[in-house]
Formats: C-alpha cells, structure tokens, sequence
C-alpha cells in the first residue's frame, strides 16, 4: 500500500489546481486504493430506491423531521406571543408609569444639576483669577514695603 499524499504534496506537485480539485484528486486516488466501483455503488444506491423497506425507513425519517420542525414553530410562535404580551402589559403597567416618570424627574434634575455646576465652575473660575490678581498685588506692596523699610534703615531710622 502506498503511502497518501496530503494536500501540501499535491499542490507541489500540481501548482495550477485549486484546492478543491487538490480533494477531489485526492477523493479519487483513495477510491481507487480502496478497490471502490463507482458503477456498483450507483447500482446499489438505486437498488437501494427500490427496496421497499428502505423507502419506508426515509419516509419514517422526512415525518420525524417534519414533525420536528413542526413542534419547533408552535414552540416559537407562541414564545413570540407570550413575549408580545408581556412587553403590552409591561409598557402599560403603573410600576412601568411610575418608573417613566421617576425618570422624567431625574432627568429634570440632572439638567438643574449641571446647569448649577456649569454656573459654579464659571463663579470659581473668576475667583481664581480674582485670587490670582490679589496675590500679586500683595507680592508688589510687600516688595514696596521692604523698599521702604531698607530706605528708613539706610537713613537712620
């Protein structure tokens, strides 16, 4: 028995092929390895077809599947319904009232708020400077001040 080639070997060796048709050659080769007849596989699938308990079998399949896929729907559909219902009731509820208009009253707040922080901030801003001014006013008088202690000293005093 040979050894496979992997996928990295055939696209070496055939660079111009897909990696798709890289599988299929390599789909191929194993078939051909394995002693597989494609024409008797055809054939046994089409016996297959006409088997009647095989027939039964994938019709028993479909109707599992159906009922399935039935089930499911109802299941969705009234899950859809219940949640429609309750987000109704929810919206109109008084404690859902309450709560808006417990909102409504916050959010008035808070724009008072930041209305009275944004005065705040404009009423500090202008204290510092005002602080800022005084602050140098008394560094020039206490500047102006030993001048005049120095002259009084320099005259006797």
């Amino acid at each position: 028995m040979k050894k496979e080639k992997t996928i990295g070997q055939l696209a070496k060796e055939y660079p111009d092929k897909t990696y798709r048709d890289l599988e299929r050659y390599r789909d191929e080769d194993r078939a051909q390895e394995a002693g597989v007849c494609v024409i008797g596989e055809a054939r046994k699938d089409r016996e297959e077809q006409d088997n009647p308990v095989l027939f039964e079998k994938e019709i028993d399949y479909h109707r599992y599947w159906k009922d399935m896929y039935e089930k499911e729907r109802k299941l969705r559909q009234e899950a859809e319904g219940e949640t429609t219902i309750v987000k109704g009731i929810g919206m109109s509820s008084p404690e859902m009232k309450d709560a808006q208009d417990r909102i409504k009253e916050l959010d008035n707040s808070l724009s008072i708020a930041l209305e009275i922080n944004e005065s705040h901030q404009k009423y500090n801003g202008k204290l510092q400077e005002r602080l800022t001014e005084v602050e140098e006013e008394n560094k020039k008088l206490h500047d102006h001040l030993n001048k005049k202690i120095e002259g009084a000293r320099k005259a006797g005093f």
